[in-house]
């Protein structure tokens, strides 16, 4: 293999593939990158048995070849060369990088015993890029991180027509959000679970380009794998990966609050107050908002040693017409700074419904509008202790 391509060109690409790499590979040829050069252009990839990565981009193709190196090595090499073209030359035993007057020599892995990468499935349908980036950051953050109950780690993608909905859970928390998108069929239905992490991090990464393409290799069953393809800076991107087995808890019922009780207030400052009050929260406790007559009060304690409270506006609506039904409720402070930092609205709606039960978080254009439908997130409250 003989190629020649720009520095930056190189260290976009070979950083992008290499973010897949595993950092403990099963087996130690799974640490490498695999370039393929043929018809000017270099395709790298990676690949783990469950995520595979790929990008493919345009370079001065001499002689046609196949090399697999050591990723991450390869990556820090080329992040850190000096801004002129590199010439990479391998033959069956080593890669030799030439940049200016850096010479990097790469003894070369065995390419046959490298696993074949999936093919991508047929495409579904496609996302605007930043739509699908944000919708993913918003639902994430409740999606679970305890690897022995793996069906809470990941995030279930459902498709009904022209809307795409991300839902996930913890058990504690749930984040729903549904956008259009632009389906192949537009009677085309399926469900897929994708792992948090690897969805997370796949729509950060396919940003720099206008669209996203989503490919489900079997979207009526929901099984068997997923891929994400999209237009970068250097190539195009590819992302193939399993999907998580189990069946996902129905907990979409769980979005129906009938509010007894609403809180409507300005979400940078509601967030604002949470990161002070929560500074004096201790371990496993709840942060506690007091509801009163047109003001909330957001406290906090470490036992006796610190305390916090604050005070902020907001709108309280009564919807029994008997009276406030709860005066108090407690929030995980982690939990609740999530759902407010997702909600990205001007203001956030708090709904209600009895101490102890789950409570509604959506945004709100206007403080007295009607609450926005495409983004809910719920969360468990705690037990408060009794108070004499």
């Amino acid at each position: 293999m003989k190629i020649r391509l720009e520095r930056d060109v190189l260290a976009e690409a070979v950083q992008w593939a290499a973010r897949s790499l595993p950092t403990r590979p099963s087996v130690p040829i799974l640490a490498g990158l695999l370039i393929k050069a043929a018809d000017n252009h270099v395709v790298l990839s990676s690949f783990d048995y469950e995520t595979s990565a790929q990008i493919t981009v345009k370079a001065s193709v001499s002689e046609d070849g196949v090399a697999l190196v050591s990723g991450r090595l390869l990556a820090d090499i080329a992040r850190s060369l000096p801004g002129k073209p590199v010439d990479i030359t391998s033959d069956a035993t080593k890669m030799e990088l030439v940049c200016g007057s850096a010479r990097f020599t790469l003894q070369t892995l065995p390419v046959a015993d490298y696993p074949a990468l999936p093919p991508m499935p047929e495409a579904t349908g496609t996302i605007a890029s930043d739509d699908f980036a944000k919708a993913v950051a918003q639902v994430v953050v409740a999606a679970g991180r305890d690897e022995l109950l793996p069906v809470f780690t990941g995030v279930r993608i459902e498709i009904e027509g022209s809307t795409l909905s991300l839902l996930a859970t913890d058990r504690y928390r749930m984040a729903l959000k549904e956008i259009a998108w632009n389906p192949r069929s537009v009677h085309g239905e399926g469900a897929a679970l994708v792992p948090a992490r690897v969805l997370g991090e796949t729509a950060k990464s396919m940003t720099s380009g206008e669209v996203v393409t989503l490919s489900l290799a079997n979207v009526a069953a929901g099984d068997g794998l997923i891929g994400f393809e999209g237009d970068g800076p250097a190539g195009v991107r590819e992302i193939t990966t399993r999907l998580l087995d189990g069946e996902f808890p129905k907990v979409r019922h769980l979005m129906n609050v009938q509010a007894s009780l609403s809180v409507r207030a300005n979400t940078t400052e509601v967030i604002a107050a949470v990161k002070r009050v929560a500074l004096v929260a201790e371990r496993n406790t709840s942060l506690r908002m007091l509801i009163g007559d047109g003001t909330i009060t957001l406290e906090a304690a470490t036992g006796d040693q610190a305390a916090a409270v604050e005070a902020l506006e907001a709108v309280v609506t009564d919807h029994t017409g008997q009276g406030p039904s709860m005066e108090a409720a407690g929030f995980n402070p982690h939990y609740l700074q999530d759902a407010l930092t997702a909600i990205d609205a001007p203001y956030v709606n708090f709904s209600f419904t009895a101490p102890g039960k789950p409570c509604l978080l959506t945004g709100l254009t206007e403080i007295d509008g009607e609450p926005l439908a495409d983004y809910r997130h719920v969360i468990m409250l705690m037990r408060l202790p009794a108070t004499n």
